[in-house]
Protein backbone atom coordinates (compact mmCIF):
# COMPACT_ATOMS: atom_id res chain seq x y z
CA UNK A 1 0.00 0.00 0.00
CA UNK A 2 1.31 3.21 -0.85
CA UNK A 3 2.08 5.07 1.73
CA UNK A 4 2.69 9.06 2.72
CA UNK A 5 5.18 10.45 4.96
CA UNK A 6 5.34 12.26 8.37
CA UNK A 7 6.61 15.85 6.42
CA UNK A 8 3.45 15.71 4.15
CA UNK A 9 0.79 15.00 6.05
CA UNK A 10 2.22 17.73 8.63
CA UNK A 11 2.86 19.83 6.09
CA UNK A 12 -0.52 20.14 3.96
CA UNK A 13 -3.35 21.96 3.90
CA UNK A 14 -6.69 20.81 5.24
CA UNK A 15 -9.21 23.72 2.74
CA UNK A 16 -12.44 21.21 2.07
CA UNK A 17 -13.40 18.15 3.61
CA UNK A 18 -14.16 16.78 -0.06
CA UNK A 19 -11.18 16.06 -2.30
CA UNK A 20 -9.08 18.73 -0.55
CA UNK A 21 -6.06 18.80 -2.91
CA UNK A 22 -2.14 18.74 -2.39
CA UNK A 23 -0.44 19.35 -5.31
CA UNK A 24 2.98 19.64 -6.94
CA UNK A 25 3.80 20.48 -10.65
CA UNK A 26 7.15 19.35 -12.68
CA UNK A 27 8.46 20.20 -16.28
CA UNK A 28 6.24 17.01 -17.41
CA UNK A 29 3.88 16.08 -14.82
CA UNK A 30 2.19 17.20 -11.99
CA UNK A 31 0.84 15.49 -8.98
CA UNK A 32 -2.32 15.67 -7.01
CA UNK A 33 -2.96 13.79 -3.64
CA UNK A 34 -6.66 14.24 -2.77
CA UNK A 35 -8.11 13.42 0.61
CA UNK A 36 -12.13 12.73 1.58
CA UNK A 37 -13.05 12.93 5.32
CA UNK A 38 -16.74 12.80 4.61
CA UNK A 39 -19.09 10.66 3.04
CA UNK A 40 -19.69 12.27 -0.54
CA UNK A 41 -21.26 11.23 -3.76
CA UNK A 42 -21.09 11.98 -7.90
CA UNK A 43 -17.90 14.14 -7.01
CA UNK A 44 -16.40 14.62 -10.61
CA UNK A 45 -13.05 15.17 -11.74
CA UNK A 46 -11.20 15.65 -14.85
CA UNK A 47 -7.30 16.26 -15.89
CA UNK A 48 -6.18 17.73 -18.79
CA UNK A 49 -3.49 15.34 -19.37
CA UNK A 50 -3.44 11.71 -18.97
CA UNK A 51 -3.65 10.59 -15.50
CA UNK A 52 -2.74 7.52 -13.42
CA UNK A 53 -4.81 7.46 -10.43
CA UNK A 54 -3.33 5.49 -7.34
CA UNK A 55 -5.63 4.20 -4.30
CA UNK A 56 -3.46 4.93 -1.05
CA UNK A 57 -6.46 4.75 1.83
CA UNK A 58 -10.08 3.32 2.04
CA UNK A 59 -12.29 3.01 -1.04
CA UNK A 60 -13.82 5.06 -3.97
CA UNK A 61 -16.43 3.83 -6.00
CA UNK A 62 -15.47 4.43 -9.83
CA UNK A 63 -18.29 5.92 -12.72
CA UNK A 64 -16.89 6.25 -15.87
CA UNK A 65 -18.79 6.83 -18.88
CA UNK A 66 -21.76 5.07 -19.33
CA UNK A 67 -20.04 1.88 -17.93
CA UNK A 68 -21.19 -0.02 -14.75
CA UNK A 69 -19.73 1.21 -11.42
CA UNK A 70 -16.93 -0.86 -9.85
CA UNK A 71 -14.54 0.00 -6.44
CA UNK A 72 -11.22 1.25 -6.25
CA UNK A 73 -9.53 -0.18 -3.30
CA UNK A 74 -6.01 0.20 -2.06
CA UNK A 75 -3.04 -1.37 -3.97
CA UNK A 76 -4.88 -0.43 -7.20
CA UNK A 77 -4.52 1.83 -10.32
CA UNK A 78 -5.93 3.15 -13.06
CA UNK A 79 -4.88 4.77 -16.25
CA UNK A 80 -7.10 7.35 -17.90
CA UNK A 81 -6.84 9.25 -20.97
CA UNK A 82 -7.03 13.36 -21.00
CA UNK A 83 -10.09 14.88 -20.46
CA UNK A 84 -12.06 12.33 -19.15
CA UNK A 85 -14.82 12.64 -16.36
CA UNK A 86 -14.64 10.99 -13.53
CA UNK A 87 -17.92 10.43 -11.57
CA UNK A 88 -16.70 9.62 -7.87
CA UNK A 89 -18.34 8.10 -4.53
CA UNK A 90 -16.61 8.37 -1.17
CA UNK A 91 -19.25 5.78 0.91
CA UNK A 92 -16.74 5.20 3.29
CA UNK A 93 -15.11 8.30 4.31
CA UNK A 94 -14.56 10.00 7.87
CA UNK A 95 -13.02 12.37 9.45
CA UNK A 96 -11.10 9.60 11.81
CA UNK A 97 -10.24 7.82 8.19
CA UNK A 98 -10.41 9.81 5.72
CA UNK A 99 -9.91 8.12 1.95
CA UNK A 100 -6.77 9.09 0.15
CA UNK A 101 -6.04 8.86 -3.55
CA UNK A 102 -2.70 9.62 -5.45
CA UNK A 103 -3.37 11.35 -9.03
CA UNK A 104 -0.79 11.99 -11.48
CA UNK A 105 -0.85 13.35 -14.84
CA UNK A 106 1.60 12.73 -17.80
CA UNK A 107 2.37 15.23 -20.53
CA UNK A 108 0.97 13.45 -23.95
CA UNK A 109 4.73 14.66 -25.38
CA UNK A 110 6.72 12.06 -22.33
CA UNK A 111 4.19 9.29 -23.18
CA UNK A 112 5.06 9.71 -26.97
CA UNK A 113 8.92 10.42 -26.36
CA UNK A 114 8.80 7.02 -23.75
CA UNK A 115 6.69 5.10 -26.64
CA UNK A 116 9.31 6.48 -29.57
CA UNK A 117 12.16 4.85 -27.09
CA UNK A 118 9.76 1.38 -26.60
CA UNK A 119 9.72 0.70 -30.41
CA UNK A 120 13.25 1.69 -31.42
CA UNK A 121 14.76 -0.55 -28.12
CA UNK A 122 11.96 -2.74 -27.03
CA UNK A 123 10.32 -3.78 -29.96
CA UNK A 124 7.66 -6.21 -29.39
CA UNK A 125 7.72 -10.20 -30.93
CA UNK A 126 4.00 -9.63 -32.65
CA UNK A 127 6.16 -6.58 -34.15
CA UNK A 128 3.19 -4.34 -33.71
CA UNK A 129 4.00 -0.81 -32.37
CA UNK A 130 4.03 0.03 -28.85
CA UNK A 131 1.14 2.84 -28.12
CA UNK A 132 -1.38 4.00 -25.53
CA UNK A 133 -3.45 1.24 -23.29
CA UNK A 134 -6.99 0.91 -23.94
CA UNK A 135 -9.62 3.68 -22.31
CA UNK A 136 -9.90 2.35 -18.82
CA UNK A 137 -6.74 0.59 -17.60
CA UNK A 138 -7.47 -0.50 -14.14
CA UNK A 139 -4.78 -3.15 -12.55
CA UNK A 140 -3.03 -3.95 -8.92
CA UNK A 141 0.23 -2.30 -8.74
CA UNK A 142 2.98 -5.09 -8.96
CA UNK A 143 6.13 -4.27 -6.33
CA UNK A 144 8.60 -2.38 -9.20
CA UNK A 145 5.10 -0.06 -9.84
CA UNK A 146 4.43 0.15 -6.11
CA UNK A 147 7.99 1.20 -5.25
CA UNK A 148 8.17 3.79 -8.60
CA UNK A 149 5.34 5.46 -7.40
CA UNK A 150 6.67 5.76 -3.40
CA UNK A 151 9.49 7.41 -5.21
CA UNK A 152 7.76 9.56 -7.03
CA UNK A 153 5.55 10.92 -4.26
CA UNK A 154 9.38 11.62 -2.15
CA UNK A 155 10.97 13.27 -5.17
CA UNK A 156 7.54 15.21 -6.47
CA UNK A 157 8.01 17.26 -2.40
CA UNK A 158 11.50 17.18 -2.20
CA UNK A 159 13.23 20.60 -2.09
CA UNK A 160 16.37 19.15 -4.79
CA UNK A 161 17.81 21.67 -7.64
CA UNK A 162 18.04 18.71 -10.00
CA UNK A 163 14.60 16.89 -8.91
CA UNK A 164 13.01 17.49 -12.54
CA UNK A 165 15.40 15.23 -13.75
CA UNK A 166 15.18 12.22 -10.96
CA UNK A 167 11.26 12.80 -11.88
CA UNK A 168 11.65 12.51 -15.55
CA UNK A 169 13.75 8.95 -15.39
CA UNK A 170 11.34 7.72 -12.94
CA UNK A 171 8.55 8.70 -15.33
CA UNK A 172 10.17 6.52 -17.98
CA UNK A 173 10.19 3.58 -16.06
CA UNK A 174 6.92 3.86 -15.06
CA UNK A 175 5.06 4.51 -18.63
CA UNK A 176 7.43 1.43 -19.31
CA UNK A 177 6.41 -1.08 -16.56
CA UNK A 178 2.55 0.06 -16.98
CA UNK A 179 2.55 -0.80 -20.61
CA UNK A 180 4.26 -4.09 -19.60
CA UNK A 181 1.52 -4.95 -17.59
CA UNK A 182 -1.26 -5.31 -19.57
CA UNK A 183 -1.91 -8.84 -19.06
CA UNK A 184 -2.88 -7.88 -15.10
CA UNK A 185 -5.37 -5.92 -16.02
CA UNK A 186 -8.39 -6.30 -13.81
CA UNK A 187 -10.71 -6.55 -16.13
CA UNK A 188 -10.45 -7.83 -19.70
CA UNK A 189 -11.89 -4.82 -22.34
CA UNK A 190 -14.98 -6.38 -22.93
CA UNK A 191 -15.68 -6.31 -19.14
CA UNK A 192 -15.58 -3.31 -19.17
CA UNK A 193 -17.48 -2.47 -22.13
CA UNK A 194 -20.58 -4.06 -20.78
CA UNK A 195 -23.12 -1.46 -20.83
CA UNK A 196 -25.75 -0.52 -18.13
CA UNK A 197 -28.42 -1.15 -20.16
CA UNK A 198 -26.99 -4.81 -21.03
CA UNK A 199 -29.02 -8.14 -19.38
CA UNK A 200 -26.08 -9.17 -17.71
CA UNK A 201 -26.08 -5.65 -15.67
CA UNK A 202 -27.63 -6.47 -12.50
CA UNK A 203 -25.90 -10.04 -12.42
CA UNK A 204 -22.94 -7.98 -11.96
CA UNK A 205 -23.93 -5.32 -9.87
CA UNK A 206 -25.41 -8.16 -7.32
CA UNK A 207 -21.88 -10.26 -7.74
CA UNK A 208 -20.07 -6.99 -6.79
CA UNK A 209 -22.52 -6.27 -3.87
CA UNK A 210 -22.47 -10.08 -2.62
CA UNK A 211 -18.99 -11.18 -3.77
CA UNK A 212 -18.94 -12.03 0.33
CA UNK A 213 -21.19 -14.72 -0.20
CA UNK A 214 -22.13 -18.01 -1.60
CA UNK A 215 -22.70 -17.70 -5.11
CA UNK A 216 -23.60 -19.63 -8.33
CA UNK A 217 -24.26 -20.12 -11.28
CA UNK A 218 -27.89 -21.67 -11.13
CA UNK A 219 -28.95 -18.73 -8.87
CA UNK A 220 -27.36 -16.19 -11.75
CA UNK A 221 -29.51 -17.94 -14.23
CA UNK A 222 -32.16 -17.36 -12.60
CA UNK A 223 -32.14 -13.53 -11.77
CA UNK A 224 -31.18 -13.17 -15.55
CA UNK A 225 -33.84 -15.27 -16.45
CA UNK A 226 -32.01 -17.92 -18.68
CA UNK A 227 -31.28 -21.20 -18.64
CA UNK A 228 -27.74 -22.22 -17.11
CA UNK A 229 -26.40 -23.12 -19.65
CA UNK A 230 -27.58 -20.30 -21.96
CA UNK A 231 -26.52 -17.83 -19.75
CA UNK A 232 -22.96 -19.18 -19.29
CA UNK A 233 -22.96 -18.87 -23.11
CA UNK A 234 -24.62 -15.17 -23.04
CA UNK A 235 -21.82 -14.38 -20.20
CA UNK A 236 -18.63 -15.70 -21.82
CA UNK A 237 -19.68 -13.67 -24.87
CA UNK A 238 -20.72 -10.60 -23.37
CA UNK A 239 -17.82 -10.06 -20.66
CA UNK A 240 -15.03 -12.50 -22.30
CA UNK A 241 -14.72 -14.57 -19.21
CA UNK A 242 -16.74 -17.38 -17.91
CA UNK A 243 -19.46 -16.49 -14.39
CA UNK A 244 -16.61 -18.13 -12.21
CA UNK A 245 -13.73 -16.28 -13.51
CA UNK A 246 -15.45 -12.93 -13.07
CA UNK A 247 -16.32 -13.87 -9.40
CA UNK A 248 -12.72 -14.93 -8.75
CA UNK A 249 -11.65 -12.03 -10.08
CA UNK A 250 -13.78 -10.13 -7.76
CA UNK A 251 -13.00 -11.64 -4.97
CA UNK A 252 -8.83 -11.31 -5.86
CA UNK A 253 -9.95 -8.00 -6.52
CA UNK A 254 -11.22 -7.67 -3.45
CA UNK A 255 -8.50 -9.71 -1.35
CA UNK A 256 -5.52 -7.68 -2.72
CA UNK A 257 -7.38 -4.55 -0.52
CA UNK A 258 -7.97 -6.90 2.16
CA UNK A 259 -4.15 -8.35 2.66
CA UNK A 260 -2.94 -4.63 2.58
CA UNK A 261 -4.41 -4.54 6.94
CA UNK A 262 -1.31 -6.80 8.64
CA UNK A 263 -3.51 -7.41 11.35
CA UNK A 264 -6.00 -9.18 8.90
CA UNK A 265 -5.01 -13.22 9.10
CA UNK A 266 -5.66 -15.04 5.79
CA UNK A 267 -9.06 -16.90 7.34
CA UNK A 268 -9.99 -13.73 7.54
CA UNK A 269 -9.18 -12.82 4.11
CA UNK A 270 -10.40 -15.49 2.35
CA UNK A 271 -13.79 -15.79 4.38
CA UNK A 272 -14.83 -12.01 3.53
CA UNK A 273 -13.99 -12.70 0.00
CA UNK A 274 -16.86 -15.63 -0.38
CA UNK A 275 -14.00 -18.37 -0.48
CA UNK A 276 -15.57 -22.20 1.16
CA UNK A 277 -11.51 -23.20 1.54
CA UNK A 278 -8.11 -21.86 2.28
CA UNK A 279 -6.66 -24.40 -0.35
CA UNK A 280 -9.00 -23.22 -3.48
CA UNK A 281 -8.41 -19.11 -2.38
CA UNK A 282 -4.88 -19.43 -2.47
CA UNK A 283 -4.68 -21.14 -5.37
CA UNK A 284 -6.81 -18.71 -7.37
CA UNK A 285 -4.63 -15.99 -5.43
CA UNK A 286 -1.61 -17.21 -6.51
CA UNK A 287 -2.54 -17.98 -10.29
CA UNK A 288 -3.54 -14.16 -10.74
CA UNK A 289 -0.51 -12.78 -8.76
CA UNK A 290 2.19 -14.98 -8.73
CA UNK A 291 2.04 -15.35 -4.98
CA UNK A 292 0.47 -16.72 -2.45
CA UNK A 293 -1.41 -14.73 -0.38
CA UNK A 294 1.08 -15.14 2.96
CA UNK A 295 3.38 -14.34 0.58
CA UNK A 296 1.91 -11.56 -0.87
CA UNK A 297 1.22 -9.88 2.95
CA UNK A 298 4.71 -10.26 3.90
CA UNK A 299 6.05 -8.69 0.78
CA UNK A 300 3.63 -5.61 1.08
CA UNK A 301 4.72 -4.80 4.76
CA UNK A 302 8.06 -5.07 3.97
CA UNK A 303 7.92 -2.69 1.52
CA UNK A 304 6.52 -0.15 4.16
CA UNK A 305 9.19 -0.81 6.23
CA UNK A 306 11.69 0.06 3.55
CA UNK A 307 9.55 3.39 2.82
Amino acid sequence: MIKLSDNFLEGRRLETMVENQTSYTMNNAAMHVFETHEQAASVLLKFEQPVLASMIQGKKIMHLRDYEAFDFLPGESLVLPANESMCIDFPEAMAKNPTRCLAMAISEDKINKVLQFMNENMPKSTKEAWGLMDYNFHFVNDRGIYQIIQRLLFLFSEDHPSKDIFVDNMLRELIIRILQTNERKIYSNTTLSIKKESRLTEVIRYIRNNVHKSLNVDDLSKMACMSPSHFYRTFKQELGISPVEFINNERIKLAVGLLQDPKRSIKDVYLDCGFESRSYFNRVFKTRQHLAPGEYQSKIQKLKYLD
